[in-house]
């Protein structure tokens, strides 16, 4: 084994590597099983049974929240932070990397699991943005309606269905959203990471930023939350010019 040079991994030959690796294995084996436990106890969580006549607005005006099943017994809910007023880039960087990611539920759909997006925006400046964004999955505004269907934004949502009656069945939020987000799964196996300051990094590893400083840049493509960025993927949108304010005019709700 080789000292390792400042900001990278010791080099060694493939056996030696062969047998590191297979130290680790173990760990993420056992880590593998206990995320299959904790699906499992997940599965056997009860569930809250709610109204799914109310209504929420999507391009064809108000339709019944039974309506995001799609005539499946299954659905997955991501509830998009909003803030009043903002253009495209002024709206949450965070929700935005979920909404990217998830942009084809066809694997689910054969499941026999519809995907939806909620926001409390009104319906027509969400619009606007899922246009602006090119974004094809299912959209509505559940302004002002209360939980499970409405209440608070960042969370990523299960329900299920039987018949005319709608149940809740699972909701989590802050990082437990990452399993949407398949960037933060594949950063986590390079040597360096997210690139973030709080990750436990070897000494003389670049120091990280704060969390999330990748989610915005600028039109130079400089990660930074400054009035001149956007989400990352507006960038590749048409019409996504460089800009000067994020006329963020309140807090998200």
């Amino acid at each position: 084994m080789t000292e390792p040079h400042s900001g990278r991994p010791p080099v060694v030959d493939l056996a030696t590597w062969q047998a590191a690796r297979d130290e680790l294995l173990v760990r993420e084996k056992a880590h593998t099983k206990e995320g299959d436990a904790i699906a499992a106890a997940r599965r056997r969580l009860p569930m809250v049974e709610f109204d799914g006549t109310v209504e929420v607005v999507g391009p064809d005006g108000p339709v019944p929240f039974l309506d995001l099943f799609q005539g499946r017994n299954e659905l997955v809910v991501y509830k998009h932070m909003w803030y009043d007023g903002a253009p495209p880039q002024g709206q949450c960087e965070g929700c935005t990397t979920t909404a990217w990611h998830v942009r084809d539920a066809v694997y689910l759909n054969a499941r026999g699991v519809s995907l939806a997006f909620v926001t409390t925006g009104p319906w027509e400046e969400v619009a606007a943005f899922v246009e602006f964004m090119g974004y094809t999955q299912p959209w509505y505004s559940v302004r002002d309606l209360d939980e499970p269907v409405g209440g608070a934004m960042g969370y990523l949502t299960s329900y299920l269905r039987d018949g005319d009656l709608t149940f809740l069945t699972y909701s989590t939020t802050g990082r437990g959203t990452e399993r949407a987000n398949s960037s933060a799964g594949l950063l986590d196996i390079t040597p360096y990471g997210r690139g973030e300051r709080w990750e436990d990094k070897p000494e003389g590893w670049p120091e990280g930023d704060d969390p999330c400083w990748f989610w915005r840049t600028d039109a130079d493509g400089n990660a930074t939350w400054d009035e001149t960025s956007r989400p990352v993927p507006q960038w590749t949108r048409p019409g996504a010019t460089p800009v000067e304010t994020l006329d963020r005019q309140g807090s998200w709700h």
